[in-house]
């Protein structure tokens, strides 16, 4: 098994999980301002937001987790800003996001759908590489499998929990985001092909049907009435993304990208 702790400093640990989100993060930042002169808008208005956008949204992942674990967290309050322990959402961490970009961008008279369209795809290659952080925790994985010789040893081996092999649910969902990643900026530039607003629409339908799916082979999933919350949530980020796109496409002067 990996250790998940990767540099140890005194009493500082730095988990893999954490240097798996932050090299995200950072290649997020620099592809959106490689873009944004695109959409005029300022590339420190890039860095400002997610001075501020960062660490809410790990407030919101970290809410998301909590109020669908209440169960649990109503016995043990004190644990409930041990963030450190494991326990974010990423729906609540892009849900957060999103409303303080809405907010960032009208504070900025920047559209909310371009900064949205530059943002998008290096948000999925973001999650692709956070998912490796669950492999690092050994979490995020699904049912117990006969083998896994289809895989890499590393992989194989850490996916050896309780006495069996598990299903790398984590995989399939980093693979599946990087693939749409390669798909939007191979064809986000074509001319005359894609309105405003139409990346983010992507990302909402890729992105969305992708968990729906993997989601479903999890054994970890946060529950509410008997029902997977991230399908759901998953299911409206579909139907989201199908709307935009015929309410883009039906209004005459909606710029392409």
């Amino acid at each position: 098994m990996i250790d998940p702790i990767a540099i140890q400093l005194g009493p500082l640990s730095i988990r893999w999980y954490a240097l798996c989100i932050i090299t995200g993060l950072l290649i997020a930042v620099f592809l959106a301002q490689k873009e944004a002169s695109r959409k005029k808008i300022l590339p420190d208005d890039v860095v400002d937001f997610i001075l501020l956008a960062f660490p809410l949204a790990l407030v919101g992942a970290r809410l998301y987790y909590v109020i669908f674990s209440w169960d649990y967290y109503s016995q043990h309050l004190g644990e409930i800003v041990e963030i450190w322990n494991g326990g974010i959402a990423i729906y609540g961490g892009l849900l957060t996001g999103a409303l303080v970009l809405y907010l960032f961008s009208k504070r900025k008279w920047i559209n909310p759908l371009d900064f949205l369209d530059i943002a998008a795809p290096g948000v999925l290659l973001a999650q692709s590489l956070g998912r490796w952080g669950n492999f690092f925790n050994q979490e995020a994985y699904g049912a117990v499998v006969k083998h896994l010789d289809y895989l890499p040893a590393f992989i194989r081996n850490q996916m050896y929990i309780d006495g069996a092999y598990r299903q790398p649910t984590f995989l399939y969902e980093s693979v599946w985001n990087l693939v749409g990643f390669v798909l939007i900026m191979t064809v986000r530039h074509r001319p005359q092909l894609l309105k405003r607003g139409e990346i983010t629409a992507f990302y909402l339908i890729w992105y969305g049907f992708g968990r729906l799916l993997i989601e479903g082979m999890r054994t970890d999933s946060l529950m509410f009435a008997g029902l997977r919350v991230s399908q759901w949530l998953s299911a409206i980020l579909i139907m989201l993304g199908i709307i935009l796109i015929l309410h883009q496409r039906r209004k005459k002067d909606t710029p392409y990208y």
